[in-house]
């Protein structure tokens, strides 16, 4: 893809959210994305349909919303364990679409840690509509090494 993809885009972020820092790689390719701490330790992430998200129907990809959502429920364990990890399995149910335009929100909780996998379960939202849920599990791969 170009490097000049988001040139053309107009994103109206929502109060509260921040830019992620994920400049590289595959998060770079289907972003940009948003972050917002909540109260208690929790979080929100986000990002806005734009034209490079949607399939012929003028829905959000559910191959974004999938990619959306491996990002937001690992977040849980980021956020929580200073170990790596890669996704082990992902079940989720659509519920509703994304338009074109629409802010897509979501956030996940950690719900298991046993014999070093993690579960998680996650909800992905436009406003007040239900868009996807689902469960993850995730295969810790070890603790992270500390930054130099």
């Amino acid at each position: 893809m170009s490097d000049d993809l988001f040139e053309s885009e107009t994103t109206h972020v929502a109060s509260g959210f921040r830019p992620m820092n994920w400049s590289r790689g595959f998060g770079r390719q289907v972003g940009p994305f948003y972050e917002r701490d909540e109260p208690g330790g929790g979080f929100t992430r986000a990002f806005q349909v734009a034209e490079h998200h949607v399939n012929g129907m003028g829905n959000c990809h559910s191959g974004m919303l999938m990619a959306f959502a491996d990002m937001v429920w690992g977040h849980s364990i980021s956020s929580r364990r200073t170990h790596h990890w890669v996704t082990a399995r992902m079940v989720t149910d659509f519920v509703s679409a994304a338009k074109l335009g629409d802010w897509v929100e979501g956030t996940s909780e950690l719900v298991g840690d046993e014999d070093g996998f993690y579960t998680v379960k996650g909800r992905i939202w436009v406003g007040d509509r239900t868009v996807m849920t689902g469960t993850g599990v995730f295969k810790s791969l070890g603790p992270r090494k500390e930054p130099r």
